[in-house]
């Protein structure tokens, strides 16, 4: 999942960095004392930049992620390497602007991968822009807990990683300042990375008198809120609800996790009410504060180990699931037949005794003798007469092999191009159509901005045309998209061998709404031109609505 910056309240800082010097304030006490004696200032703000404009020849613009205060977050493409990166870019006649450079290239000298890398931070054609790492696959904290807590194996993880990584930092005098939810990143299973070290709060003139502590408290809350699903405030934030002080008026008291959720790990419960430390948040526990990630870090060193949790039944391998957990009675089916086993063999009759068992038994012996010398005599008797042996049958001739059909797989496509019936001007962005097949997921074919949705009620649909070159059979369609896009896959009919100019031109095969689509037809079709026609638009964070297509696959 791609990554996201957000605005934080002070209300929703941890208490430390609710004292930190925060400039906001003091620049809107600065402008209310302006407009009393008459004076008017002028707020710098960054050139105008859109969806598409180059930075230094080389980055592209895509999608602006956050606009505040002055400044502006973007997801970009690096055209030379051909990946995706993010850009943070100011005025270079920011205030801040002196102060970001050289949190960006400090945290660049850094190099801990445990932390989002800083890859580049510049000053050009009077626009300071720092380039980081995008991680996609990547997903935020606050994102995860969205969906339950994390088990305590894991949560203990987040907190290592964490707290290691930042008394790493603190060693070089970098601190974060702005260790939330929404900067934490999951990139896999107990994997976490922290983005935005001493550049976020630079971009928001956060500062603290003590660093250590604040980004201790940080940790805390962070440990908190995975193992309750809660915010530790009164105020919830991130998508999580906050709690209740343990007496009235004592918001910065909340009450400890297991007070919170049963079932809670004691040791962390407590650790992270240590780290916290909110006006007497320890008060239960007899061990005294964290005051620095590090004494954080090794008293989580020191917890016995925690196992990770029992895998579930349906993971075990060789697991079956009973009649009823298959759902056939609870469907009120019948069970399936048992087969019958076969009936056990009778005991023989016991022998006769006396002088009539054995007359009986020579008798027995008598008869068997008899029946094999008359089938002896039959045997031979066939043979003298010279009959002769019956002659095998002929070979069966072997059946008809049918012709094998075209083996499965992707259809190559000879050309792309945008399709937009109702479209006036110079269409979205016919030159980056080849991206939608270029198998990197890192460019993109993007429509124009519509400001609503339904395309703005300006049109019903458009999309891209793919010519496969000559008509070939066609079984469905992959598109993988940004955002939630609802996407019908429709085909020209077998005759048709020129490129179609209008929508009914096109049957619609199969449809669908999401970012990774699989659109099937229920038999495989003949087709050379295959339309992948888009029907609504995501909505980005700018509110406008945008379509953009990584890749599309034609399969047989």
């Amino acid at each position: 999942m791609a990554e996201r910056s957000t605005a934080t309240s002070s209300s929703q800082r941890p208490a430390s960095a609710q004292h930190a010097t925060d400039p906001d304030s003091q620049e809107a006490a600065s402008s209310a004392a302006e407009e009393a004696s008459g004076a008017t200032t002028t707020p710098s703000s960054p050139p105008e930049l859109h969806s598409g404009h180059r930075l230094a020849k080389r980055y592209r613009l895509e999608e602006c992620i956050t606009r505040l205060d002055g400044f502006s977050s973007w997801r970009a493409v690096d055209e030379k390497l051909r990946r995706a990166v993010g850009i943070h870019l100011l005025p270079a006649t920011h205030e801040r602007a002196r102060a970001v450079l050289s949190a960006a290239r400090s945290t660049a000298l850094l190099g801990d991968l445990r932390f989002v890398q800083v890859l580049d931070a510049v000053e050009e054609n009077g626009l300071v822009h720092v380039i980081h790492e995008w991680l996609p696959d990547a997903v935020p904290l606050s994102t995860v807990l969205h969906s339950g807590p994390l088990d305590a194996h894991e949560a203990y993880a987040l907190a290592t990683q964490i707290s290691q990584a930042l008394s790493a930092a603190h060693r070089k005098d970098l601190a974060h300042l702005r260790l939330t939810p929404a900067t934490v990143l999951r990139t896999g299973s107990c994997q976490f990375r922290i983005r935005g070290l001493a550049v976020d709060a630079a971009l928001r003139g956060i500062s603290s008198p003590d660093p250590q502590r604040a980004d201790t408290e940080a940790i805390g809350a962070l440990l908190y809120a995975a193992l309750t699903q809660r915010w530790p405030y009164g105020e919830g934030a991130y998508g999580l609800n906050g709690v209740a002080g343990l007496s009235k008026g004592a918001r910065d008291s909340p009450a400890t996790p297991e007070q919170v959720r049963a079932g809670i790990h004691r040791g962390l419960s407590e650790l992270a009410m240590r780290a916290l430390d909110n006006n007497g948040a320890t008060a239960a526990s007899q061990e005294p504060p964290f005051t620095t990630p590090q004494e954080l870090s090794e008293a989580l060193a020191a917890l016995p180990r925690i196992p990770p949790p029992d895998p579930t039944p349906n993971g075990i391998t060789g697991y079956q699931h009973t009649t009823f957990q298959r759902g056939t009675l609870a469907a009120g089916r019948k069970p399936p037949a048992t087969p019958a086993r076969p009936a056990p063999t009778p005991p023989a009759p016991p022998a006769l005794p006396g002088r009539t068992g054995t007359a009986l038994k020579w008798g027995v012996s008598a008869l068997l003798i008899a029946a094999l010398g008359l089938g002896s005599w039959q045997l031979a008797d066939a043979l003298l007469k010279g009959d002769p042996p019956s002659e095998p049958a002929p070979p069966a001739a072997p059946p008809a092999q049918a012709e094998d059909p075209p083996a499965a797989g992707p259809v190559p496509v000879q050309s792309i191009s945008e399709f937009d019936p109702e479209g006036t001007g110079s269409g979205q962005n016919p030159e980056d159509a080849p991206q939608a097949i270029d198998d990197d997921p890192a460019t993109a074919w993007s429509t124009k901005n519509y400001y609503g949705p339904s395309f703005g009620n300006l049109k019903d649909g458009l999309g891209l045309i793919l010519d496969l070159g000559e008509p070939q059979p066609v079984s469905g369609i992959t598109v993988e998209a940004l955002g939630s896009t609802s996407v019908e896959f429709r085909a020209a009919s077998a005759e048709t061998t020129s490129m179609p100019s209008g929508l009914d031109d096109f049957a619609s095969i199969d449809e669908g709404t999401g970012e990774s689509l699989t659109l099937q037809a229920e038999e495989p079709i003949e087709t050379q031109f295959v339309l992948v026609w888009l029907t609504e638009l995501p909505q980005g964070n700018d509110g406008n609505y945008r379509g953009r297509i990584t890749d599309i696959t034609v399969t047989r």
